[in-house]
């Protein structure tokens, strides 16, 4: 098993880098690119690398299946089939989204479509959940019609909206998911564990090209497979609570934006460092802006990245003697 195991992060991995590298000239050319505001003379930039990573994904999960399929490696092929679904939906949305530009408020909500394959597979499975603190809990239909649909919306939305540095988004998903995939080897939970792999493959031969000094974006449809995965992975593999805790960064972004109605503001660029717009916290960016007095974009993403490796160190802690 090991032996698939490896074989489907190493596909993940390669498709996920050959794509990104071949998409690069050709979004140049027809004009698909975003301007890098974290740089001085704000360069424009390749869009839409998440594509790349949707493909090695794609690959790493399709190659489970082959094997499930033709050799001895079993699994639960529909929920690997149904998160497929769930996912591909969410990635479908982020592309539309970065040709056409959905206006915010429909962008929100549109992640309730993905909930419906999840559903309808958990409907007939279980829909008991861990919560802290208070332990296992039956949640019935309440489990499915609200919490599978909140989840899969609050997550995508949230890596949506933590972005906006080379690596950031990336760097961020590769250690959550790299946390997941060990939280659901440790309960064996094969399904998950084959998303997570393969999303981590995927990530990192797309952050070959987006750290820093970043070739391409991922775009939102690389942000929301990023949170559509870890959420329908959670879901599948029954450590819904584990997930949530493991994105304590990215609420806490949100509720910061939301206290300042969501500005735009990623950072002024001055003499190679990065500054707060007007020496204000208006996201979880600015707070090491303020208290460095300005840093460069390097070490910020940097920073964020040893912030969730500590997050998720503790959270496998207590989770492992759970």
């Amino acid at each position: 098993m090991i032996y698939y195991f490896g074989l489907i992060l190493a596909y993940a991995f390669f498709f996920s880098y050959l794509t990104v590298k071949l998409i690069i000239p050709r979004l140049i050319k027809v004009g698909i690119t975003g301007q890098d505001l974290s740089k001085p003379n704000k360069p424009k930039i390749a869009e839409m690398g998440g594509i790349g990573i949707v493909i090695g994904f794609s690959i790493g999960v399709l190659l489970a299946i082959f094997f499930n399929t033709f050799l001895d490696f079993n699994f639960n092929l529909i929920f690997v089939l149904s998160a497929l679904i769930s996912i591909f939906i969410l990635a479908f949305i982020g592309l539309v989204d970065d040709l056409l530009d959905i206006p915010q408020i429909i962008k929100a909500f549109l992640p309730l479509l993905a909930a419906i394959p999840l559903i309808a597979v958990k409907a007939a499975g279980s829909t008991i959940m861990y919560v802290p603190l208070i332990g296992v809990a039956d949640f019935g239909v309440f489990y499915l019609f609200i919490l599978i649909p909140i989840g899969i919306t609050v997550s995508s939305n949230l890596t949506n909206m933590f972005a906006g540095f080379n690596g950031m988004e990336a760097g961020l998903g590769i250690v959550i998911v790299l946390t997941l995939a060990i939280v659901a080897l440790h309960t064996k939970s094969v399904e998950a564990f084959i998303l997570y792999i393969s999303l981590f493959g995927a990530l990192f031969g797309f952050l070959i090209h987006n750290k820093y000094p970043s070739k391409i974006f991922p775009g939102d449809i690389g942000t929301l497979i990023i949170g559509a995965t870890i959420a329908v992975g959670a879901i599948i593999g029954n450590f819904e609570s584990i997930a949530a805790l493991l994105m304590c960064l990215y609420v806490i972004d949100f509720f910061i934006k939301l206290i300042n109605k969501f500005p735009k503001t990623p950072g002024i660029i001055r003499n190679g460092k990065l500054y707060a717009p007007e020496n204000r916290i208006r996201g979880l960016v600015h707070v090491p802006m303020i208290i460095l007095n300005g840093i460069n974009e390097q070490k910020l993403v940097f920073l964020f990245i040893i912030a969730q490796t500590i997050i998720s160190i503790i959270v496998l802690f207590f989770f492992l003697k759970i």
